[in-house]
């Protein structure tokens, strides 16, 4: 069993290497150091020039503490059919679990170490010598060992192991690191929940209900519907308000705040093959240059909108104006051409 699941680990490894490089990519990679850059020139700038009103800072560290308490999940690499054929393994089962558990507690450690230790400078400006901070530091790993325990705790049952939180505990996990993935590149094995949303079907009605339309339909409910797609939409249209409202330089809060926008619109694309599984759309005769029409039109709507709610954030004419032009590039370039290759 030890070998099982040290393949599994490793074919998941293989998916990082494999994606990996996407996210790493020269734009990404150029950005990170402009941004990191700026980050540790803000940062200089905080201690040299204190606020002498703490509580801002420390309501901020408080919350980013509590966050690196949570991060860490236990990586079990169970399967659906797991639970008939290795029900009889299920002693060795829970004993693995119990170490996933520890390698989790130890790794989230070693991360919420680092980047407390990161801002000790801001700790030792709140008056904390290093002694204490140290012992915080120790607190703060037995409360996330008390954390970890109880995660373990969750996938257990009673009478054994909880199978079924287990399992649904493990998609979660993988699904959570392909949806990142997904943000670059096409990922295969992302799956998708569906609400009806009926708050949002006045939206609907403005598309017209006729067979020359229908793909647009199609998609406009996928897009509104798909936890995936809105969910997305919503998010990186937040940060990139984000980096408009709170990054006092123009040049890098534009860059990210396009470089937002782009993920999002790249990441949309995948809607043209949201169906293609559905029989009935086998069914259907096809017409590819409809559909593609159809999904151009979405995504220019969509693009449009993003338009509207940030250029009322970009700060000047001249910032209103770049992304103007960049979001008509973006819709009446870039998207046929991406959408051309993904066709062919």
């Amino acid at each position: 069993m030890e070998e099982l699941f040290k393949k599994r680990k490793q074919d998941f490894q293989k998916l990082h290497r494999k994606y990996l490089p996407y996210v790493l990519n020269d734009h990404f990679v150029l950005v990170l150091v402009f941004l990191l850059g700026y980050v540790l020139y803000q940062y200089s700038q905080l201690l040299r020039h204190f606020p002498e009103n703490h509580w801002p800072i420390i309501i901020c560290l408080i919350l980013l503490t509590f966050f690196l308490l949570q991060v860490g999940s236990v990586a079990t690499y169970l399967e659906e059919a797991d639970r008939q054929f290795l029900l009889a393994k299920e002693n060795q089962l829970i004993t693995y679990i119990d170490r996933a558990g520890g390698h989790s507690f130890v790794s989230g450690t070693v991360i919420q170490s680092v980047c407390l230790a990161l801002l000790f400078p801001i700790f030792a400006r709140l008056g904390l010598s290093l002694t204490l901070f140290v012992l915080m530091l120790v607190l703060l790993a037995g409360l996330k060992w008390l954390i970890q325990k109880r995660k373990v705790a969750a996938l257990m049952a009673d009478s054994g192991l909880n199978w079924d939180a287990s399992i649904v505990s493990e998609k979660r996990r993988k699904q959570q690191i392909l949806k990142f993935y997904s943000l670059f590149v096409n990922v295969k094995g992302v799956s998708t929940s569906v609400k009806e949303r009926s708050y949002l079907n006045p939206l609907l009605r403005t598309v017209e209900k006729k067979s020359a339309s229908h793909w647009l339909n199609l998609f406009a409910r996928a897009f509104l519907r798909s936890s995936d797609y809105l969910g997305l939409y919503i998010r990186l249209t937040f940060l990139a308000l984000l980096s408009l409202i709170f990054i006092s330089n123009d040049y890098l809060s534009m860059a990210l705040a396009l470089i937002f926008d782009y993920l999002l619109l790249f990441q949309l694309l995948s809607l043209y093959h949201h169906f293609d599984y559905h029989y009935l759309s086998i069914l259907y005769p096809e017409d590819s240059k409809q559909k593609k029409a159809d999904l151009l039109k979405l995504l220019r709507g969509l693009s449009l909108v993003l338009l509207i709610i940030e250029i009322g954030f970009t700060g000047n004419f001249i910032n209103a104006v770049i992304m103007t032009i960049f979001f008509g590039v973006i819709a009446y370039l870039y998207l046929p051409y991406k959408l051309k290759n993904i066709i062919d």
